[in-house]
């Protein structure tokens, strides 16, 4: 594998490429990206310098926040654009994007390598995440470009598996299918179980199984994570719904707890002091915005709905389109959350 400093002159080679990609929210002005910061929010504070020696102060990749004076490579871009925690993924996400051979991935955990870790279980899904892959190129990308999401702006959670085991029932022989591979994780980011979605080959659609959704892990008070929050998060129930509002809140933390029973018990951080309720409009969404709006009064937090045109926001994003969604959404926001997340004023 090449050492981290080769990895980072082989970025820095292509750094406007890295940049319309990782900070897609930006645009080139003369020999610089201009972008909010690195995390890809809109902006100008951030400048990523695109040409200049391969080592130094003007070395092409350098970047710096005029806002708050932070500095680094385009490592640090891949890893806070993408929401990835383990440095381990900052380099099979930057291998991948150069197009380098990925490494024969590790087992991780406390069970030896030699003994299965039990079905469903919190070790089961440490193993699985850490087989799987970043999802650039793969068939997890195409099949949220289809749904309509092609904002991926702190998706370090979501993996690609392209072989992983279906089972229909105990009696069954197992299957295999590609999946997206959905990290839940703690308020610590402690991994604590995984949601797979089983993928048609081509990333058109599901797979053609009885349940293509399922979860494993520990997975009560926990989420899907996309960005990492201080005193403001959205929280609903699935993936594609906060993927999909995401699309135009690009800038705020949001957290999939994956069912209506688990978002009314997920847990809040404790640095929250707004949480936007994400709400699917049926029986079991209005339950868990009850329940939740309970909770957050009693901690002191306060609470905004988010609610949809139809059945949920992918359902918006897919029937209404991009401007629609981010009107409505828009005149639910609390005002000074509009100019602080949304990419509303481009």
């Amino acid at each position: 594998m090449e050492p981290i400093a080769e990895l980072a002159r082989r970025l820095a080679a292509q750094a406007e490429t890295v940049c319309r990609h990782y900070l897609s929210n930006g645009r080139r002005e003369g020999c610089y990206w201009l972008v909010g910061d690195v995390r890809n929010t809109p902006g100008r504070s951030m400048f990523v310098r695109l040409k200049g020696g391969l080592s130094a102060k003007g070395a092409a990749g350098k970047w710096t926040d005029a806002a708050t004076g932070g500095h680094g490579d385009l490592l640090d871009v891949i890893r806070e654009s993408c929401g990835l925690i383990d440095f381990r993924d900052v380099v099979d996400e930057a291998r991948s994007f150069l197009n380098l051979p990925q490494p024969e991935p590790e087992r991780t955990g406390h069970w030896p390598k030699s003994t299965p870790a039990p079905l469903g279980s919190t070790e089961a899904a440490r193993r699985l995440f850490a087989m799987s892959r970043p999802i650039s190129g793969s068939a997890v990308e195409t099949y949220l470009r289809k749904r309509g999401i092609t904002t991926f702006h702190g998706t370090g959670s979501l993996r690609f598996h392209p072989r992983c085991y279906y089972r229909p029932d105990e009696q069954s022989p197992a299957e295999t299918w590609p999946a997206m591979i959905a990290a839940v994780t703690d308020l610590d980011g402690r991994l604590t179980g995984l949601h797979r979605t089983w993928l048609d080959p081509s990333g058109i659609d599901k797979a053609p199984v009885e349940t293509p959704r399922r979860a494993m892990g520990d997975l009560l008070g926990h989420a899907v994570r996309f960005g990492w929050p201080s005193d403001i998060i959205a929280a609903g129930e699935g993936i594609e719904t906060v993927l999909s509002l995401q699309c135009v809140l690009p800038g705020m933390p949001m957290a999939a707890a994956l069912s209506a029973a688990h978002l009314a018990a997920i847990l809040f951080p404790a640095t929250l002091k707004r949480l936007y309720i994400v709400r699917d409009d049926d029986p079991a969404g209005d339950g868990a915005r009850d329940r939740l709006i309970e909770r957050a009064q009693i901690a002191g937090i306060e609470t905004l709905v988010l609610s949809p045109v139809f059945g949920d926001f992918n359902d918006d994003l897919r029937r209404l389109g991009i401007e629609p969604l981010r009107a409505n959404v828009r005149g639910q926001l609390a005002p000074q959350d509009a100019g602080r997340f949304a990419a509303f004023a481009t």
